[in-house]
């Protein structure tokens, strides 16, 4: 299969991820996630569905699926970019806020011997700097095993297994609160009406009320 633009690499990574969140990737919600008009969207969910390469299936009002072909090519893609993204954390010395930018414009331009000199370099790492799993050559990701902070009852345990790394603003604030993959928190209040979580870090006297806007992008695995 010949390699894929980066507008359509983009796409299909997008899908993958919506699907992969167990969201319905319709039109509203890629172009939400891509920063696109829904005409935008819908122009190029109709191309690629009548691409020979056959890597999604779309039906008008119904959303878009990847085919195997579009789940591999979209894998290998996320592949470039959580390597990517490991790599200038390792080896260069970069922020986790500082990364996601970089990574979607080197995801699209790397080899695949240099994707595995990078992985090789790092030992094959499991995992980003976000936490995000990293998939395997070949093409296999397991789904996912945790659940977002939002869905946590007072009085639960868990601990952060990964975060959104989309909004570096969100990253810095959550380094701030020592909220990062790894770090074990409780849920000691919820407000009524939609209002904040309150979560106390594992080892730290400090309470930290979330809005919802943040523990949507924070995902955890229960423990308690």
């Amino acid at each position: 299969m010949p390699r894929q633009t980066s507008a359509v690499q983009d796409y299909l990574k997008a899908i993958f991820e919506l699907e992969h969140e167990g969201h319905a990737a319709g039109t509203a919600d890629l172009a939400l996630r891509l920063g696109v008009t829904r005409a935008s969207v819908s122009g190029m969910l109709k191309k690629l569905a009548r691409s020979p390469d056959r890597l999604v299936r779309y039906t008008r009002y119904h959303g878009v699926h990847l085919t195997p072909a579009g789940r591999r090519a979209a894998l290998e893609v996320i592949r470039h970019h959580r390597l990517v993204e490991s790599y200038l954390v390792t080896a260069l010395g970069y922020g986790w806020d500082e990364v996601h930018g970089e990574a979607d414009h080197l995801e699209h331009v790397i080899s695949e011997a240099f994707e595995e000199r990078i992985a090789s370099y790092l030992g094959d790492p499991q995992a980003d700097p976000h936490g995000a799993p990293i998939p395997q050559r070949g093409g296999s990701l397991p789904p996912p095993q945790d659940t977002r902070l939002s869905e946590l009852a007072v009085g639960q345990t868990a601990s952060i297994t990964r975060v959104a790394d989309h909004d570096p603003e969100l990253l810095r604030y959550l380094d701030r609160l020592g909220l990062r993959p790894h770090r074990r928190l409780r849920v000691t209040e919820r407000s009524p009406f939609d209002g904040p979580l309150y979560v106390q870090p594992d080892g730290s006297g400090d309470i930290h009320p979330l809005s919802r806007r943040v523990t949507d992008d924070v995902f955890v695995q229960i423990e308690s």
